[in-house]
Order: C-alpha cells, then sequence, then structure tokens
C-alpha cells in the first residue's frame, strides 16, 4: 500500500476492494475458479443421480437407476466428493485471503503462488472451515432435526394417551419461530466468525485461535460487514439474471420450446447453461467477499490495535518489519501472535 493505512468508512473500503479487483482481475478470477468449479462437479452429480433415480432420469436420456446403485453413488459422494469440495472450498478461501493480503501490503501476487501458501498449511484452512460451518450452519440445522425428532416422539405419545394432536396453527407458528432464531444465530456467528481467515492466514495462527480473534475484531464492524454481505448477495442475483435469463430465452428459441421432440434436448442445455451460469456468477463474485473481509480485518486492526502507527514505526526504522504475509517469523523473532500469547 503506497499512502499510510488509515481507519476507512464503509465506502472506502468497497472503493479499495475493487480497485484491488480491478488491477488484479485475472489473478483473484484464478483463484476463484477452482472452488467454484468444484462446486459445479459436486452439484452435478447430485442432479445427475437425483435425474437418473427418478422418473426425470429416463426421459431426461440418463438410465433409471436401481435403489441399490443410487444408494452406492450416494455414498460415493459423500465419502469422496464432499470431502473434495470442503477442501478445495477451505484452500480457495485461504488463497483469496493470501492474494488480497499481498495486495494490501501492496505485494506481488500470482494463482500458483497463493495456492501454495494455502496448500503449506491446507490441513489449518480446512479445520478452520469445518469449525466455521460446524458453529455457524450444522449446529443450527442439527438443533432443527432434533427438534423435529422431539416434536414427532411428543405428537406420537399425545395421541398414544388420547390427549389430541396440538393445534396446527399453534405448532405451525412455533415452528415458524425456531426457524428465524436459527437462522438469526447463525448469521450471527457468521458474521463474528467472518474475519478467521484473514486473521490466520495473515498472523499464522491456530484456527482455533483465528475464531477468538475473529470475534474480537469484528466488534463493532459486523454490521458493516452484513450489508457487505447483502450487497454482493444483491449483486449475485443481478448477474445470474443478467447472465442466465437472455440464454435460457435464446435456446428456448434456438432448439424450440413447443415441439415436443426436442423437450429432451432443451431440458438438457437448460441443465447445463443453468449450471455454467452459477459457475460464472460465483467465479465473478467470490473475490468481493476475499477481498472485503480482509480488508475490514485490517480496518479494525487499524482501530483496535494502532496497526497505522506501527507501520508508520517499521517505515521509520524503529520496529523490525513482520516477515511478508503467509511467511514464518525467523528463529531469532517472534512472531506477533506469540508476543500476545507471551503477555
Amino acid at each position: 500500500m503506497s499512502e499510510p493505512p488509515r481507519p476507512s468508512t464503509f465506502g472506502e473500503i468497497l472503493d479499495r476492494a475493487a480497485h484491488i479487483y480491478r488491477s488484479r482481475f485475472l489473478v483473484f478470477l484464478g483463484i476463484a475458479a477452482l472452488p467454484a468449479g468444484v462446486a459445479l462437479v459436486f452439484a452435478a452429480g447430485i442432479a445427475l443421480l437425483v435425474a437418473g433415480a427418478g422418473a426425470a432420469g429416463p426421459r431426461l436420456g440418463y438410465p433409471a437407476l436401481t435403489d441399490a446403485v443410487a444408494v452406492m453413488v450416494l455414498v460415493l459422494l459423500v465419502l469422496v466428493a464432499l470431502p473434495i469440495f470442503l477442501a478445495a472450498v477451505a484452500l480457495g478461501t485461504a488463497a483469496m485471503s493470501h492474494a488480497a493480503a499481498h495486495s494490501f501490503e501492496a505485494e506481488a501476487i500470482s494463482i500458483r503462488g497463493c495456492f501454495a501458501e494455502a496448500w503449506k498449511r491446507g490441513w489449518r484452512y480446512i479445520w478452520l472451515y469445518l469449525l466455521q460451518a460446524l458453529i455457524a450452519w450444522i449446529a443450527p440445522f442439527a438443533v432443527f432435526f432434533a427438534l423435529l425428532i422431539l416434536s414427532a416422539a411428543l405428537i406420537a405419545l399425545a395421541k398414544r394417551a388420547g390427549a389430541g394432536a396440538p393445534d396446527d396453527a399453534l405448532f405451525g407458528v412455533a415452528a415458524i419461530l425456531v426457524v428465524v432464531a436459527l437462522v438469526a444465530y447463525g448469521l450471527w456467528m457468521l458474521l463474528r466468525l467472518s474475519l478467521a481467515f484473514p486473521a490466520c492466514v495473515v498472523e499464522r495462527m491456530g484456527a482455533t485461535t483465528a475464531l477468538k480473534r475473529s470475534v474480537s475484531l469484528s466488534k463493532g464492524t459486523r454490521g458493516r460487514i452484513f450489508l457487505m454481505y447483502l450487497l454482493v448477495a444483491a449483486l449475485n442475483s443481478l448477474l445470474s439474471m443478467a447472465i442466465t435469463l437472455p440464454l435460457t430465452i435464446l435456446v428456448a428459441l434456438l432448439i424450440g420450446a413447443n415441439k415436443p421432440e426436442s423437450s429432451q434436448t432443451l431440458s438438457t442445455v437448460l441443465m447445463i447453461v443453468l449450471y455454467g451460469g452459477g459457475f460464472a456468477v460465483q467465479t465473478l463474485t467470490r473475490p468481493v467477499y476475499g477481498i472485503a473481509l480482509t480488508l475490514f480485518y485490517y480496518d479494525q486492526r487499524i482501530r483496535l490495535e494502532g496497526y497505522d502507527i506501527e507501520r508508520m514505526m517499521q517505515r521509520a526504522g524503529l520496529v523490525a518489519p513482520p516477515p511478508p504475509v503467509g511467511e514464518t517469523a525467523p528463529a531469532n523473532q517472534p512472531s506477533q501472535a506469540a508476543h500476545e500469547e507471551s503477555q
């Protein structure tokens, strides 16, 4: 960064994120393409499994799967494809944080270099991603399904005791309130843990320490991060409509939606268009999240820890500069995380 770091407004962070993205567009696009591509293959495999197992399979040209084959394919997806998908997303997120941090420090970046840095501590980043998903989303879903099972058991016991079924309206309102509460919990935890990857990458700390660091650093800026998520989600929706809607209309016109003999081809092509459009949108918008969150991380360090003063002291030669992002500090120079733990 050429100018001294300073606290930034929400608009300045978005403007700087856009500038970093534009200046190194192909690098960020290439980093985002790997997890988006793996997600595309994973989703396509699930769609083909559902189509082959159901009545739509033969109609779309896929052979119908027996129950045993469908179960075997599902187990293969869970045991092989799902871990690959999670690892690709975790490493892609770490590589994106590396690229954003290097860009913030005005250092050169490359697709290969960022993934190589992420690969060095791959298990740490995968574990961090799993912990984030477990805390923010898997735990609420587990609670929801546990409540469903408990409710079904209570209703069955009530019917056996002759008490009758509970009022449907009251039960529906209670279910909606539970869902809203669990979604709110997931969003709240997502905001609290949103700076974990930048902290883990820049400060080279463990997964659990990075989560605690994120909770501390995100105080006072979670509303801005939530607004950023909303804006990027809106951008995602607009890009999806801008890409898939014209292509869908064009495909329908070229193939002929009113011709019965072309319905199978139309369905297959539309599936390809939808999945391809989703891949393009994810590849284009994923860097915005990574860059913006890294900028929020640095901004919070400036606001809460005087990172701007530390940088000026480093430039004046009063403090030894830290090693480049992602590299280990020399043996005779303890890292910042170790210094904080010693205090």
